[in-house]
């Protein structure tokens, strides 16, 4: 990045849940944490915009159960130093960037954040480093400045800004007359048609000065718990945790009531980005590219005499004839159907499974942890086998059952089990019994991914039965 952009401290705010997009997404493992338009997915996507010159290490702002899944994409994506700052409980934008700016101011008053949500997608990224270079002019003259994308079809689902004259200090910037709600489809045509209304992107520049600031003016309760639970934070490893207690008292408000609607700081830097919240399957197809048909598809499918349809498997098979403008989305554990233009009424399916407590609601069938994953291959009367994938050094916890007994098979890569007194190195087709009671342990002490079969045997075999002795990760 060039001279004017100084040290920019890029803010990824990664606490989203993206039920729209079940039964994909899930609050185990969010949309955020899925390649859903690349390779990488959306966390490492939104964190590699703000790589180079000119950019700080990222600053993360998480759910504190995704902490390790966080510093494992950032460390396979190459980023290093990274802050992690863990949310005890989720209190919507305003207590997070709260957090952020108080952090990042003590660490440099000058700091000049880019807060970003870790689920959008932004297709053309010299045009966001144009839009960033004029963003930070304003924000050095102590503004407070949002993306606001051109719209491009009048969208029902976003709010709209509506733009006033151009700053005379800051070319390319504009004035804010008035935030919009989501507007109904006439208000929203209106709006694409008048050239005065943008898409509110929730991405904004200021710095931690400015913030901390306007939040003391219009929100002093929220930064008022927010410091407590900074002042009373610890950390360990890459990890800030902060209190929970002071977080917990914080009001549920996102930084556009508390902060941007009131301040007379706010401004905004239209721009045409491709962008897209990724809120919903539609909006995926809508950037997705497709056959002549308009279908667009991810994984094994197969298509016959269909039309402007999103279908994606993440496994098995999944096929369509005659179907036009339908959804349909297949897990190893669920499977979605949906017309596109319901495509925003998922979250009624998850809210349903909710109330009933149906698992699939909110967990996949793989379970991610500090050292790896584990999935459930088949439950039965009073047994179960799990396939567990161990990274390399990655070590479980030391632990006892009391209902249960293992039974480890190694079908790749190199374990190390520890055994009461025993140190036992498995290799391939090599397999160890634990039983009932017996303190143990699994490590990978190779260069490549560990993985077993665990069959498990007894009265209970439930998840809280385990007694951790000793854990690399803090975990109780």
């Amino acid at each position: 990045m060039a001279d004017w952009v100084g040290n920019i401290v890029p803010v990824v705010l990664c606490g989203g849940t993206g039920s729209r997009l079940w039964p994909l997404s899930r609050e185990t493992y969010p949309k955020q944490f899925w390649p859903l338009t690349s390779a990488q997915t959306m966390l490492q996507e939104t964190a590699g915009r703000a790589r180079g010159e000119g950019f700080s290490a990222p600053l993360i702002v998480c759910n504190q159960a995704h902490r390790f899944l966080v510093a494992e994409q950032l460390r396979d994506a190459g980023f290093e130093g990274a802050r992690i700052v863990l949310e005890p409980v989720a209190r919507n934008s305003a207590p997070a960037i709260a957090a952020a700016a108080l952090i990042a101011h003590e660490a440099d008053p000058t700091a000049l954040l880019w807060l970003m949500a870790a689920d959008a997608a932004i297709a053309d990224t010299p045009a966001l480093h144009a839009a960033l270079a004029r963003a930070a002019v304003a924000a050095r003259a102590g503004r407070i400045v949002t993306f606001g994308m051109t719209p491009t079809a009048p969208e029902t689902g976003f709010g709209y800004i509506e733009a006033g004259e151009e700053l005379a200090d800051s070319p390319g910037v504009r004035g804010i007359t008035r935030f919009v709600e989501k507007p109904d489809a006439a208000t929203a045509a209106r709006f694409v048609a008048d050239g005065l209304h943008l898409w509110n992107s929730g991405m904004f520049v200021a710095s931690a000065e400015t913030l901390l600031a306007e939040l003391s003016r219009l929100a002093p309760a929220v930064l008022e718990t927010v410091r407590a639970a900074v002042a009373g934070s610890t950390r360990d490893l890459d990890f800030v945790r902060l209190d929970e207690a002071a977080f917990a008292a914080t009001e549920n408000v996102s930084i556009d009531y508390a902060v941007m609607e009131k301040t007379k700081l706010a401004a905004v830097v239209p721009a045409s980005l491709g962008w897209s919240d990724v809120g919903s399957w539609a909006a995926l197809w809508d950037i997705a590219p497709k056959d002549a048909n308009g279908n667009a598809t991810v994984g094994p499918t197969e298509i016959v005499d269909s039309k402007r349809c999103y279908i994606r498997s993440e496994g098995i098979l999944a096929g369509i004839v005659g179907l036009e403008d339908v959804v349909l989305i297949v897990t190893d554990d669920a499977v979605l159907a949906a017309h596109r233009d319901r495509a925003q009424d998922v979250k009624k399916i998850v809210e349903r499974l909710k109330a009933r407590g149906v698992p699939q609601a909110t967990e996949h069938r793989r379970m991610y942890r500090p050292w790896g994953h584990y999935e459930g291959l088949i439950k039965g009367d009073r047994f179960q086998v799990k396939k567990i994938g161990v990274r390399p050094g990655g070590k479980l916890s030391l632990q006892k059952h009391f209902h249960r007994a293992e039974h480890w098979v190694v079908v790749n890569g190199t374990a190390i089990v520890e055994r009461d007194a025993e140190r036992i190195l498995l290799r391939e087709n090599e397999s160890v019994y634990l039983p009932l009671g017996s303190v143990h342990r699994l490590e990978n002490p190779g260069m490549i991914p560990l993985t077993l079969i665990e069959v498990q045997s007894g009265a209970y075999l439930g998840e809280d039965d385990i007694v951790r002795f000793e854990d690399t990760y803090g975990r109780a």
